[in-house]
């Protein structure tokens, strides 16, 4: 079980910082003009979703993957609204 849990974690993190390029990117230059903000929203919808599930069924991997994907995915839509 041990190693599912590794695996899992692996793989949160390699999602979760797939998003930092964006995330830095959008902070350094604040354009945003070629990001969609549907895109970003139901993006933001859907980690929302994977958090609340991981929650209910008590998965490790999938709350700290969520929630820091979360953050920063929110941070990207704040600065298309802000910004774009």
């Amino acid at each position: 079980m041990t190693y599912l849990i590794i695996f899992g974690l692996i793989a949160a993190t390699l999602t979760t910082i797939s998003i930092l390029p964006q995330v830095i990117k959008a902070w350094k230059t604040k354009k945003t003009g070629d990001l969609s903000l549907a895109m970003y929203s139901l993006f933001c919808a859907g980690v929302l979703f994977w958090l609340i599930y991981g929650i209910v069924i008590s998965d490790l991997p999938i709350i700290l993957a969520n929630t820091i994907t979360l953050i920063l995915a929110c941070t990207v839509l704040y600065f298309k609204i802000r910004y774009g």
